[in-house]
């Protein structure tokens, strides 16, 4: 059986998938390019780490797909000194990309198979400044409630986006998150100012929810 050649598929894919999504951003290029995706999916699945799809990582849970992890680290502009949170780690490579790119990183997943799945990826890729936490990071919890954010990623689908969310995010801080229902859900980039919010609808998406979504009032714009 022949070798896949990753380095090839890593360049296919940011030729034919990445460059077309209008990701063109060279830091983001850079990351790709850097962080082998390939190391941070499945056994079974590495053959097509670098398809333009969803891969079921278990637990109900998806890898999205490279495309959309792309445009998530270009639109949400990261600086050096930004502390990130991610709810949803996954296999963690999402957290890896923007461990390349942040100061700190921390990455919540509510499902200790994968939460640890992505801390042993993460290890593996000698990203010390990514902290895996198991827990539902939509709620209050004390590891990360009590601090303020630059930027927060959700890295699965929401109906709505969490008034407690906007709470952990600093002055000039951004989330990103992925909102609505099948068949269609949203991108969407929430900046906060000082006193108020502004909202970007970004690009048309679809991904399964985020495990246990507590029942929360929606942000009033």
């Amino acid at each position: 059986m022949q070798t896949l050649n990753f380095e090839q598929a890593r360049a296919n894919m940011i030729a034919q998938q990445i460059r077309p999504w209008d990701v063109l951003d060279d830091r983001v290029l850079k990351c790709l390019e850097r962080l082998p995706r390939e190391q941070f999916v499945p056994d079974t699945l590495r053959h097509l780490a670098f398809v333009d799809m969803e891969l079921p990582l278990g637990q109900n849970q998806v890898m999205l797909a490279p495309k959309v992890e792309a445009r998530i680290l270009q639109e949400l502009s990261l600086k050096a000194n930004d502390e990130a949170l991610e709810i949803g780690a996954g296999s963690g490579y999402v957290a890896g990309l923007l461990s390349l790119l942040c100061r700190t990183v921390t990455t919540v997943e509510l499902q200790a198979e994968l939460a640890l799945f992505a801390q042993d990826n993460l290890q593996a890729a000698q990203r010390s400044n990514v902290t895996v936490l198991k827990g539902n990071g939509l709620l209050e919890d004390p590891r990360w409630a009590h601090r303020q954010f630059d930027v927060i990623v959700v890295s699965g689908g929401l109906p709505e986006v969490p008034e407690g969310l906007l709470k952990l995010l600093r002055p000039q801080g951004r989330l990103l998150a992925m909102v609505g229902h099948a068949p269609i859900m949203q991108a969407i980039l929430i900046e906060q100012t000082r006193f108020s919010s502004r909202r970007f609808a970004l690009f048309e998406t679809l991904t399964r929810p985020l495990d246990a979504i507590p029942v929360t009032q929606p942000f009033d714009f």
